[in-house]
């Protein structure tokens, strides 16, 4: 698919801008987002089939707009109710928009709708193996989940064996991951795999760190010189990769007119720092629920791809507070057993994201006919569409009552479990 379709959305301000993106895509159409402060020919480039405004217009931009050489759509979010022009000028309820954009998209853009991933993972794979090169060998820091994975999957696809995957162990991974990564790299996806377990490194550097933003910099700047002594190892290379999605940049302040929300290794200047001016990023501009379409096209593991998300810094950021072997411990079991449950109940699918949190919080409890002053572990889990909002998922008691049963049992060190009922916004899905 040489030149696909393509909508131009102009962010005005609108709290769906990310929705509506993915909404477009949902309809076999490749859509972008660009500031309202980005000039017209940048608008144009690639000949947009159509352009979407979203949120309230600026002076002159509405004026403007009809002068431009494709139809424009205007979606409006004023007390959720979405208002499409010139498609359609009443008010329309939330649930209609994939509704007025697939008739925007096929009535007034005459889009066919051919953009998928398996056409994405074709183009990819083609510009990849021209970047690389014939003889060009990638480096792709593999930490473990679903993003990188699938960018390891689509590099080995376009060039083979001419990838080499270093995986770092932090020693803050859940529960069985660093053995399934490993075996799916070196079965499945046989490419050259370095396997580092840095994790007393980890510890020691964040010994009595309890900021937030400082351990994922501590994290970062770890992994660079773990990267940096092993790439030195392997000879020359020639480019470096990393699973970086739309999310991240969007999180970490990258993207036009967003703020940093929380800092991603994986985003800014690590190439650089390692010694890279070739960067391969295959999914900078997908969201995660397209990632996962990805990976599956491209034959990884189901049990892989629809692992639940993990941030890049893993339990270190799901341990409120100092960071010791024994306070990840009881994340990495507590969270090992609300999975299980959340499967078990079949409800794994149903909810977008879940986790477990060893809170800073201690309390008194009974152990038997002992006092105890142990650990407060809380339960997050939340359905969302684009990850930039979310609703917390309504999980029966019945559920949490057996998780919280099994999590003070088996678990060392906590005797309290509370279930987070708070959406974002005001708070971020992870806890730091």
């Amino acid at each position: 698919m040489e030149k696909p379709e393509r909508i131009v959305i102009i962010d005005c301000g609108g709290l769906h801008t990310q929705l509506i993106a993915r909404k477009v895509r949902e309809c076999g159409v490749y859509s972008c987002i660009l500031p309202n402060t980005a000039p017209l020919e940048e608008v144009l480039a690639g000949e947009p089939a159509g352009i979407i405004l979203s949120g309230a217009l600026p002076d002159g931009l509405e004026s403007m707009t009809r002068t431009l050489p494709c139809p424009v759509m205007t979606i409006q979010d004023e007390d959720h109710a979405l208002l499409g022009v010139p498609l359609q000028n009443e008010a329309a309820s939330v649930n209609d928009k994939q509704r007025m954009i697939a008739s925007f998209l096929k009535d007034a853009c005459g889009c066919r709708g051919e953009w998928n991933m398996e056409a994405y993972a074709e183009a990819e794979v083609q510009r990849i193996r021209e970047q690389a090169g014939s003889s060009g060998r990638v480096l792709l820091g593999l930490s473990g989940g679903v993003d990188s994975a699938v960018t390891a999957a689509l590099i080995h696809r376009a060039i083979g064996d001419r990838l080499v995957c270093v995986f770092v162990n932090h020693g803050f991974m859940r529960k069985g991951e660093c053995e399934q990564v490993i075996d799916v790299f070196t079965r499945t996806f046989p490419a050259q795999l370095v396997h580092v377990d840095a994790s007393d490194r980890f510890f020691r550097d964040l010994k009595g760190v309890t900021d937030p933003e400082a351990k994922r910099k501590i994290i970062g700047r770890d992994f660079v010189d773990v990267f940096r002594e092993e790439a030195q190892k392997l000879g020359r290379l020639d480019h470096f990769a990393q699973g970086t999605i739309y999310p991240d940049v969007i999180e970490s302040g990258k993207a036009n007119g967003s703020a940093v929300i929380k800092s991603h290794h994986n985003v800014g200047g690590l190439p650089g720092e390692l010694g890279f001016t070739s960067l391969i990023e295959p999914l900078r501009m997908l969201f995660k629920d397209e990632v996962r379409k990805l990976g599956l096209s491209l034959g990884l593991p189901e049990s892989l791809v629809r692992r639940q998300p993990f941030p890049g810094p893993g339990l270190a950021v799901r341990v409120v507070g100092d960071l010791t072997r024994e306070k990840v411990a009881m994340a990495r079991e507590s969270d090992a057993i609300l999975r299980e449950e959340i499967a078990g109940a079949g409800l794994d699918r149903h909810i977008s994201q879940y986790f477990a949190v060893l809170t800073g919080a201690r309390s008194v409890g009974i152990t038997g006919d002992k006092r105890t002053y142990d650990y407060t572990v809380a339960i997050r889990a939340v359905t969302s569409e684009d990850f930039m909002t979310a609703s917390v998922a309504q999980l029966p008691y019945e559920l949490l009552g057996k998780v919280s049963g099994r999590i003070v049992t088996e678990v060392n060190g906590v005797n309290r479990v509370v279930y987070d009922v708070t959406a974002k916004p005001p708070a971020a899905i992870e806890w730091e």
